[in-house]
């Protein structure tokens, strides 16, 4: 009888220390994989939710998630404008929530699907947009043209269309300076 207890003894303390063992691990392996998370894996699980972003040059940008790209994110303002927002400038987030998407592989199509090729519908659209540089200033116009790290900007007032009397200039701001790309209904702001 004094075997069997011994055992038993032994077995529970065996098992005790597994489990003990089997927690760290689980621990670790929990942080290793958060660690694997990016902040597009953070804003991907919050599509819907009412953000603040915290914008290098441009401030606060706030605005519901509605896509989110390689390196960037669109946001819909309260005044139902579109707020593309550039992540290289995005210094803090908040309204995440509680979810998070898990890491995905960027594809081919989606490495391409940068910020460039999302600018390059605005300029198919000749949408006037206010540009929000990282700098802090601002310019406003038509998306004319981009190249591989720029955007040509033609230079008006928001309430004109793009014509060439209105145009002031025409001016290639480098697309890393961009923070966030606000598209403008003519006339207002």
């Amino acid at each position: 009888m004094r075997w069997e207890q011994l055992f038993a003894e032994l077995e529970a303390a065996f098992e005790a220390e597994e489990s003990a063992v089997e927690q760290a691990e689980a621990g670790s392996r929990a942080r290793a994989a958060a660690g694997t998370l990016r902040l597009v894996d953070r804003l991907r699980g919050a599509s819907g939710h009412q953000l603040v972003l915290d914008c290098r040059g441009a401030g606060v940008v706030r605005g519901r998630l509605v896509d989110v790209g390689v390196d960037w994110v669109l946001l819909t303002d309260e005044r139902g404008r579109d707020l593309l927002v550039a992540l290289a400038a995005v210094q803090s987030v908040s309204g995440l929530g509680a979810l998070t998407a898990p890491p995905e592989d960027d594809g081919v199509v989606a490495r391409a699907w940068d910020l460039r090729r999302a600018v390059r519908g605005l300029v198919r659209d000749r949408a006037p947009v206010q540009l929000l540089l990282d700098g802090g200033s601002a310019l406003a116009g038509t998306l004319d043209r981009v190249g591989a790290d720029f955007v040509e900007l033609a230079e008006h007032h928001l309430d004109e269309p793009r014509r060439r009397g209105a145009v002031r200039a025409v001016r290639a701001v480098a697309l890393a300076a961009v923070a966030v790309v606000v598209s403008v209904t003519p006339g207002g702001a």
